[in-house]
């Protein structure tokens, strides 16, 4: 039913987890998709939180697919340790905030400039919305994306519609710290007994929805943080 043949789509952080379900799911409904990693660079190395890198990766996609319809900012951190805000380093700060919101704001800068419509799909989180103890650095970054998604939908209607993804726990390589050794799965039975359905979620259950958000079934939906969590967190 999702048809997106003839769309081009750039995807960060498509190498794994989220991003790769995303691109595999984009790819099926006919778009044509570039894809970028932390580690990749865009293809050509770099850091997406630099924002000369940021321009090259977007310029270089939009010279590769001759345009650029759907963009899907997805990439960012976890750092895994539990730290109290007290106890959190200035490098840590920065390097999460670099990672999870400077990249963000630079690629969507680079990206909306060259853009004449389309949509725009952010991904934040959960702990964006109720914030998460001894991980603030997080949740303060997935929070800004959050406010960035309503400030950009209000700001770019009506010729692109921007919306936000907002996971809970995912099984991916990012989360699995957290979930302990496959042989005792403490931390991860501990999490799922959290969620009204049980279960931690899928990458291609996050994917859906984000690829949902970039189709013409949600052309009159902006603005909004669409949450999938299994029911963890209620927000309306």
């Amino acid at each position: 039913m999702i048809d997106l043949t003839g769309k081009r789509a750039l995807v960060t952080g498509g190498t794994r987890g989220i991003g790769r379900a995303t691109v595999t799911l984009l790819e099926r409904a006919g778009a044509t998709v570039a894809v970028t990693s932390r580690t990749q660079g865009g293809g050509g190395g770099g850091d997406l939180g630099d924002a000369a890198t940021a321009r090259r990766i977007v310029a270089d996609t939009i010279q590769r697919l001759g345009g650029l319809d759907i963009l899907v900012v997805n990439h960012g951190v976890w750092p895994p340790d539990a730290v109290p805000l007290s106890k959190i380093s200035d490098a840590q700060w920065e390097s999460t905030r670099r990672a999870n919101l400077d990249s963000m704001f630079y690629v969507c800068r680079a990206a909306i400039a060259q853009m004449s419509s389309g949509t725009v799909v952010l991904v934040s989180s959960t702990a964006g919305q109720r914030g998460e103890a001894y991980h603030a650095d997080y949740a303060a970054t997935k929070g800004a994306v959050i406010s960035l998604t309503k400030s950009l939908a209000v700001e770019l209607a009506p010729r692109i519609t921007v919306t936000c993804v907002a996971p809970g726990w995912v099984d991916t390589d990012m989360s699995r710290p957290a979930f302990g050794t496959r042989e005792t799965g403490h931390g991860k039975r501990a999490i799922e007994a959290t969620i009204p359905l049980g279960r931690i979620a899928s990458a291609e259950d996050i994917a859906g929805p984000i690829v949902f958000l970039c189709s013409p079934l949600a052309r009159h939906i902006t603005g909004e943080i669409l949450n999938v969590n299994g029911g963890s967190v209620l927000c309306g």
